[in-house]
């Protein structure tokens, strides 16, 4: 027979993510390359929970050619997840945004002028294609800045174009990009190169921001791997991260 009192075991630190706040995730069901149903967006959310994530800012591709998804079509995914995670009893404080693509779709929201959807107050998340860089970055950038906007550019660390030289991650921060990198990157989730990119600007303190990019249970039981957790916490160290005015 168990013993029903037995003292359990407490909870290590360890045994979370180094930061309470993603806010970079594919969560939400069925609109892009992330969760495809409500009960999958469930099981990913608790465990973004069970890693200590309090707030979570679901950020939906918004890609020309692919993916493109309105905010009516973000919040009517979010409120469906919302009402899901507060009938499973999941209490977590749940938002959502957009991963933007930096493409001509992209320019013409800005030229548009309709508010597109931000992590926080004037921020936007926006990510390149990892088939070549924008050879137009710097007008994109002075287009983003001129709407009054604030970017983050995405996972900079897995653009390969990046690895031959670390001189364009001092180029994106001296620009105005503030930078996230994946956790998983930390790993060799994304291979090696990567991983040796997400150690220099974690190194070189150049990241503002840390995230998941949680697609898929793979993922998830990547982040769950007790080693990963302290991957995690050796690389990012002291370092004050994910932090936004008034949270």
């Amino acid at each position: 027979m168990f013993n029903i009192f037995k003292k359990r075991a407490p909870v290590e630190l360890t045994d979370f993510l180094p930061m309470q706040i993603d806010l970079h995730s594919h969560i939400l069901p069925g609109i892009d390359d992330g969760s495809p149903d409500i009960e999958t967006s469930l099981k990913l959310i608790k465990g973004l929970y069970d890693l200590g994530i309090r707030r979570s800012i679901a950020t939906p591709h918004i890609i020309g050619d692919l993916y493109r998804n309105t905010p009516a079509i973000i919040g009517e995914s979010l409120a469906r997840t919302r009402k899901a995670c507060t009938a499973a009893g999941v209490d977590i404080d749940l938002h959502a945004a957009a991963e933007y693509m930096l493409d001509d779709y992209f320019m013409d929201l800005l030229e548009s002028k309709e508010p597109l959807l931000t992590i926080h107050s004037n921020i936007i998340l926006t990510e390149q294609s990892y088939a070549m860089p924008n050879n137009n970055l710097e007008e994109i950038l002075f287009k983003i800045l001129t709407e009054g906007y604030q970017p983050i550019m995405a996972h900079p660390e897995r653009y390969n174009f990046y690895h031959s030289d670390y001189s364009n991650f001092h180029r994106l921060k001296e620009l105005g990009f503030l930078l996230q990198v994946n956790l998983l990157s930390f790993t060799g989730y994304y291979g090696a190169p990567a991983t040796k990119a997400a150690k220099y600007i974690m190194e070189n303190r150049l990241a503002s921001y840390v995230s998941t990019d949680l697609h898929h249970a793979r993922h998830l039981a990547a982040f769950q791997d007790k080693e990963n957790l302290q991957l995690f916490k050796k690389y990012i160290g002291n370092q004050e991260l994910n932090s936004f005015p008034n949270i």
